[in-house]
């Protein structure tokens, strides 16, 4: 489909506004014949297409209809008080990319009378359009695409729809723009309604590859010429020609990573709600919120959301984290949490007891199975001690001679002094019998869909800044909130247009990291 041609600027005249309503009744009758004469009989694809190219044509004559209109009947008399500004032109040009094509229009244009900052263009700012040449809806479509794809399939996918798109480098740089308030948004946005009365709370991580100073150095550097692969030109030969002419890579050494990960902090929040039944039903509310900040301030994140949501430090409400059992996460949890249930992810304990299994039995056989479940029966019935009786148990059985014992001694040793360390977040039974949740299965779901696959796809190399921006937005759309958000950003870039501001979205600059308090 080819992109629409721009519609030109039409003198701003006292014929115009008729002028502009003739023309779209003769597009709209040329649509209505074209529907009903087809006497070539064409097939509903060829129908359908170039019905589409005369509704954007139609679209476009529309649009400028309306900024035509909203032009004459708007009033100067606030932006003239006060001797502000004074009229430099009162019909300054401006292609704007719609969702119907470009379109050109005119509006005033006044600059200040004394100060030397820039002018002010009445019309955009009370329209709410930014500097950025395309329309907030545009925005919005390929913003919100970008969070679910790469930028150059977001701008390749909208195109199919559209029949024309921004550059890869334009919607990234839109979502460089919006993510500035995004963290805003997501610390204080709108509250949900008709929470639960337990909240819970999981806490992991995930990593996302990030480029190295020589990946940037490389990037951001002079690229030189590249030679042809052939004498013809063709493309056949081009990978064996670049790594003849570069020479042989160096191996890596064993054990170094090529993924660079730089590891992002993923906080879901939701509620449950007893129900008749005498069991807790949800999630209610869910929300995602992720962080290549600090860990302390994502944790701060959920303890300012859970404070909002009526759940505050002094709560006698039951509120539950589940976290990996990391130390110093515990620590935390029990400053920010004092009356929290912190609880263990069974899956952790259970994967320590198929570590100590495999230093007996192999791995995949069925003796290793039943080895370890009698001791997982004993993890989901609250006998941890018994447990860990049984480990050192078989620990003392393992010879002290031998090839491999020292090894074998080790890591059971290191399995028991893992789980001695957390058995106060182990009481499995007690939780399971208040139906309350023992295994973090809602945040390593997010973990993999929100920053696995968007942020962590083959041949991927962020800036952590950068990847940012794409999470927060991404949190955003996958709680369902981006409509909520565009509008609310979009109110607060209107009122700093009308306050005579430069407002664009569009910016190279990413945002910044949040700072933990």
């Amino acid at each position: 489909m080819s992109r629409p041609q721009p519609i030109p600027l039409v003198p701003d005249g006292p014929c115009v506004l008729d002028q502009l309503r003739g023309q779209l009744h003769q597009r709209l009758d040329h649509i209505i014949d074209t529907c009903l004469h087809d006497h070539a009989g064409s097939s509903f694809l060829v129908f359908e297409t170039a019905l589409l190219v005369l509704l954007r044509s139609l679209g476009q004559l529309l649009v400028q209809l309306f900024l035509l209109a909203r032009h004459r009947h708007l009033d100067l008399t606030p932006w003239r008080q006060g001797d502000r500004y004074r009229q430099a032109d009162d019909y300054a040009p401006r292609t704007l990319e719609t969702s119907c094509g470009p379109v050109t229009y005119g509006r005033t244009y006044l600059i200040p009378k004394h100060d030397p900052g820039a002018g002010v263009h009445p019309l955009d700012a009370e329209l709410g359009l930014s500097r950025d040449s395309f329309s907030p809806l545009v925005i919005g479509w390929f913003g919100r695409l970008a969070t679910r794809l790469s930028f150059r399939l977001a701008s390749q996918m909208g195109g199919m729809f559209l029949g024309w798109a921004p550059a890869t480098a334009t919607v990234e740089e839109w979502i460089l723009g919006l993510g500035r308030p995004a963290y805003v948004y997501l610390t204080g946005g709108p509250l949900p309604e008709d929470d639960g009365e337990v909240l819970v709370i999981e806490c992991d991580g995930k990593a996302a590859p990030t480029a190295t100073a020589a990946e940037l150095a490389q990037r951001r550097g002079r690229r030189g010429r590249h030679g042809k692969a052939c004498s013809c030109g063709c493309q056949r030969h081009r990978g064996r020609a670049r790594r003849h002419r570069r020479g042989r890579k160096e191996r890596r050494a064993k054990g170094d990573k090529s993924k660079n990960g730089k590891s992002a902090t993923l906080v879901v929040l939701y509620t449950l709600r007893r129900g008749e039944d005498g069991r807790l039903h949800g999630p209610i509310n869910k929300k995602v919120f992720g962080t290549f900040s600090s860990r302390r301030k994502a944790l701060e994140w959920a303890r300012e959301q859970a404070t909002r949501r009526g759940f505050p430090p002094e709560t006698t409400k039951t509120v539950q984290v589940v976290f990996d059992g990391e130390e110093c996460l515990e620590k935390r949890m029990r400053q920010l949490f004092p009356q929290a249930i912190l609880t263990l992810d069974i899956r952790h304990a259970q994967e320590k007891l198929w570590l100590a299994g495999r230093q007996f039995h192999p791995e995949g056989s069925n003796e290793l199975r039943a080895w370890v479940e009698p001791l997982e029966g004993l993890l989901y019935q609250g006998g941890v001690e018994e447990l860990l009786r049984r480990l050192g148990r078989e620990r003392d059985r393992i010879s002290r001679r031998g090839p491999g014992t020292k090894g074998k001694r080790q890591t059971l040793g290191r399995v028991i002094e893992y789980l001695q360390k957390r058995v106060k977040l182990m009481d499995y039974e007690a939780w399971r019998r208040q139906d309350l949740v023992i295994a973090s299965g809602v945040v390593e779901g997010a973990a993999r869909y929100v920053v696995g696959e968007r942020l962590d796809q083959s041949g991927m190399r962020w800036v952590k800044d950068r990847a940012e921006a794409v999470l927060l937005l991404r949190c955003i759309e996958v709680n369902g909130d981006w409509d909520g958000f565009f509008t609310w950003a979009q109110q607060q870039r209107s009122e700093a247009l009308r306050n005579g501001q430069p407002v664009q979205i569009r910016s190279k600059t990413p945002t910044q990291l949040p700072e933990a308090a």
